[in-house]
């Protein structure tokens, strides 16, 4: 799950010249999120992207384009789905 946090002042300069949707739909095409939710927290413009990343190789084309086009803070952190964390939850009672 990605969330992403955009500086106010880069966000702006982006959104009047176009930038902005254009960064957002690049990184939604690339990373097919099963769900995208954007809106503000604390006091910024903000996402949270749930997609499936194979490999952390991913990291820097996922984080650069946030970083360098709209001076985001972001976080990366794995999670599941409730069918991940009962076939996770098997395999480690199958260990016990």
């Amino acid at each position: 799950m990605l969330r992403a946090r955009l500086d106010i002042g880069i966000a702006n300069e982006a959104l009047t010249s176009g930038r902005l949707p254009e960064v957002m739909e690049s990184l939604m095409a690339q990373l097919k999120p099963e769900a995208a939710y954007f809106g503000p927290s604390e006091g910024e413009r903000s996402c949270t992207l749930v997609f499936d990343m194979q490999d952390s190789s991913m990291l820097p084309t996922i984080a650069e384009p946030l970083f360098q086009e709209l001076g985001a803070k972001i976080e990366i952190q794995p999670v599941m789905n409730a069918d991940d964390m009962r076939k996770g939850l098997a395999a480690w009672q199958r260990q016990g």
